[in-house]
């Protein structure tokens, strides 16, 4: 089966410091993978390099064998939530049609079949009933579910999610993770940069672990354990819990 992402040799800096190095890995259709490591070890900015938000100092991005520019229609993008402007005057609704510009266009109205899409979006995340709510009078939870709505209408083959979990209520961790799983069933293909150790072997099937680089990729069962990740974290490593093997 090909890789429906492929990442050689990738490395990216802020300022003087390099933050990414020689990142390599390729990543299957239909799987929901976890990017795993800790505070500073570049997750969230693979996530910006790969989708041409952040410069890359060298390598190369493929995703179903076609670089970003090419392939961005068939992807799907949820930012932190704190790196959103959630006090921008729009509604819910207007949030999700966004996600519909590739197929409205930028300087057109959005047409009665893009507004039912857009509904039903916020309907699977259980937010219809905010559609016309001021996203600034969203709870944390709440905006979060919207925003992945956004990314849902999109309707894409490739997903990537910065941390969707961080800060939502038991509910809104409940309804994205079944959504995500949903997404994997249908042949999606998810990656999720996560920060909750005790949770990655029940929700994730692949785990990519980083810290600067790649210690080590592929299946949960066979990645996610003692050794690599003292070899992700060192010291920093402070929970050691009974599912790690």
């Amino acid at each position: 089966m090909l890789p429906v992402i492929s990442v050689n040799n990738l490395s990216a800096a802020y300022r003087k410091n390099q933050v990414l190095q020689d990142v390599d890995f390729q990543v299957e259709p239909g799987t929901l993978t976890s990017i795993v490591g800790p505070n500073g070890a570049g997750k969230s900015t693979l996530i910006k390099v790969m989708l041409n938000l952040h410069p890359r100092l060298s390598g190369d991005v493929s995703f179903m064998e076609m670089p970003y520019n090419k392939a961005k229609k068939h992807i799907g993008y949820v930012p932190q939530r704190g790196s959103v402007d959630w006090d921008f005057p729009t509604n819910a609704l207007d949030v999700v049609l966004m996600g519909l510009y590739g197929n409205v266009g930028w300087f057109k109205w959005p047409q009665k079949k893009h507004r039912e899409l857009a509904m039903q979006a916020l309907s699977e995340m259980g937010m219809a009933d905010y559609s016309n709510r001021q996203i600034s009078q969203l709870s944390g939870g709440q905006q979060q579910r919207v925003f992945l709505a956004r990314a849902l209408v999109q309707d894409a083959d490739i997903y990537f999610l910065d941390e969707p979990l961080a800060g939502v209520d038991a509910a809104t961790e409940r309804v994205i993770m079944d959504t995500l799983q949903q997404l994997k069933s249908r042949g999606r293909t998810v990656m999720v940069v996560h920060h909750d150790l005790q949770t990655v072997e029940d929700y994730f099937d692949h785990v990519l672990l980083l810290n600067r680089t790649v210690i080590a990729h592929g299946a949960t069962d066979k990645v996610f354990t003692n050794d690599h990740l003292y070899a992700t974290y060192g010291g920093t490593l402070r929970w050691m819990g009974e599912r790690v093997r």
